[in-house]
């Protein structure tokens, strides 16, 4: 292997390894050289793969609580300092369902989603970045930080039936964004992926895999991607969100603006908006009225759509995507 996509001697923390994407994580980085905290609440699953990690000649433990408490995110960062003396590597991987339209969902609903995703996210970022902050501050330069965060394109395709996860995914990818710029002074890198994967957490939405073929949507397809965000080799790689699937990986372009419009240029006085010039500005942009019809969502991408032939999921804009 290489030595720049190696992980010998580093120290790889991974949530939600029980099952699915964490589980498939964890055992390519095993399979890198790392040695792994492994967290899930499920504490038989996520115990069978650290002794998978084991059997293969590689190192884990287990760390099983819920991520979504303050509590998690010290004590994982505590575990890999106790059983291995160093952090170097955290993959925000955790995460469930409830999916039902916004006029629908439950306050429940809603909170256990953020919670489990975004809060858990942050909550495993908070303390690991504090700690490669204080190695910094103790080194006088950079140290070896990888963050590799788990968004989705629910929040690119804004998917209707997924009001808290799209808006949980959304809140990750900034959240990568903003650590990234905040923390690559330390030696932090921090990117995201947006994943597809036939996991326990996705079977109803995207059902059995192909018989007799290799599986796009494995969850083993996305391992390494996240394993080279991990490693020496993605140094240059920060703030990035990438879609992964099967053999195909995205970068995202950030937002763009697609218009610009002037209060100074549409009827104000003074240069600043009136409602009449808002009017005069806008409707000639979208329209005063729709007509027959709904006007479409804007704010949403779905080029990611056409990356790929093969059965993703979901049919059309607004589908399911993990």
């Amino acid at each position: 292997m290489d030595d720049t996509v190696s992980l010998a001697g580093r120290v790889a923390i991974v949530t939600g390894a029980g099952n699915g994407l964490g589980r498939a994580e964890a055992l390519a980085l095993a399979a890198a050289g790392a040695r792994l905290v492994l967290n899930d609440l499920a504490d038989d699953d996520v115990q069978a793969t650290a002794e998978q990690i084991v059997a293969d000649g590689g190192e884990a433990i287990v760390y099983a609580a819920d991520i979504g408490e303050w509590a998690t995110g010290e004590g994982l960062v505590a575990a890999a300092l106790d059983a291995y003396g160093q952090l170097d590597v955290l993959v925000n991987n955790a995460g469930v369902l409830r999916d039902r339209m916004v006029f629908t969902m439950s306050e429940q609903e809603w909170d256990l989603v953020i919670r489990v995703h975004l809060r858990g996210h942050f909550v495993a970022t908070r303390f690991a970045t504090a700690h490669w902050r204080e190695q910094s501050k103790r080194a006088g330069g950079p140290v070896y930080g990888r963050i590799v965060n788990t968004s989705s394109e629910a929040f690119l395709l804004g998917s209707p039936g997924q009001p808290n996860y799209a808006a949980a995914k959304a809140g990750i990818a900034a959240l990568t964004v903003t650590t990234a710029r905040s923390c690559a002074r330390y030696g932090v890198r921090a990117n995201a992926i947006c994943p597809r994967a036939r996991t326990t957490m996705t079977a109803d939405l995207m059902g059995a895999p192909p018989d007799g073929a290799v599986d796009p949507l494995a969850a083993q397809h996305v391992a390494p991607l996240v394993t080279y965000l991990a490693s020496p080799a993605a140094a240059g790689i920060n703030g990035e969100v990438f879609v992964v699937h099967g053999g195909v990986a995205a970068v995202m372009d950030p937002p763009r603006i697609r218009a610009t419009v002037l209060a100074a240029d549409h009827g104000s006085a003074d240069g600043m908006w009136t409602l009449d010039s808002v009017h005069r500005a806008l409707a000639p942009v979208f329209g005063a009225d729709p007509g027959e019809g709904l006007p479409p969502a804007g704010f949403a991408c779905e080029d990611t759509l056409a990356l790929a032939t093969e059965a993703i999921g979901f049919d059309a804009p607004g589908g399911t995507a993990r």
